[in-house]
């Protein structure tokens, strides 16, 4: 059997747990796009040293960049057999063209799973998040908290929080999310191929909601 998945979801919502479990389960390749980000950097492609430019003054790397990234990932033979992809689109223009390329591949989306966890859930998952200053092991005020109050199991170290965790920022990551991704789900849902997942409750049990949807769809998916 194979499947292309797009994993849609709020920042905290466990995009990149439930995308890893999916292709520890059937095998399909994960594609998350900070990895093929950093690997274009890392590989010094043409793409890649475009969008270290933009990186490198602070600003957004423009769409056709990362489409471009993505495209190039798009095409290796690893994929053929189905992939999970992880962080993109995170917007309209990434959703249309990412079924460009696709159909220039003769292929297509065949599941769109949107993982949806309310605000104030997702701003408790975030903003609990704790670093060690030493070792960088991470922990969480609620659901991994440390065995003494801000020091580190493991090291000794002291445990701060990240600037990007502050339940400030963390609300305008979410308000941004909701600007920019909500439309791709709205672009989705008039396919039939999108399913909505409960996100707020254990892995376990969202990633079993989520096999219940690959199996559904599995059906009409290319083998």
């Amino acid at each position: 059997m194979s499947m292309n998945i797009v994993m849609l979801g709020p920042p905290g919502a466990g995009k990149g747990t439930q995308a890893e479990r999916i292709s520890a389960t059937f095998g399909w390749k994960q594609i998350s796009t900070g990895d093929i980000f950093r690997a274009a950097l890392a590989d010094g492609t043409p793409l890649g040293l475009e969008a270290k430019k933009y990186m490198e003054a602070g600003e957004l790397v423009p769409d056709e960049i990362v489409e471009g990234i993505v495209a190039e990932r798009l095409k290796e033979p690893d994929l053929e057999d189905g992939f999970v992809l992880d962080g993109f689109p995170r917007n309209l223009h990434q959703a249309k063209a990412l079924d460009r390329m696709l159909e220039e591949n003769g292929s297509k989306i065949d599941l769109v799973i949107n993982i949806a966890v309310d605000t104030e859930t997702l701003v408790r998952r975030l903003s609990g998040r704790r670093v060690c200053k030493k070792c960088g092991a991470n922990f969480h005020v609620l659901f991994n908290p440390p065995s003494k109050a801000g020091i580190c199991d493991n090291c000794g170290g002291d445990l701060y929080q990240r600037e990007d965790d502050n339940e400030e920022t963390v609300r305008r990551r979410l308000k941004v999310y909701e600007e920019q991704t909500e439309p791709v789900v709205s672009y989705y849902k008039p396919s039939g191929r999108l399913v909505s997942i409960d996100g707020t409750g254990a892995p376990d049990e969202v990633f079993m909601e989520i096999q219940s949807a690959i199996n559904k769809f599995s059906g009409g998916a290319t083998t």
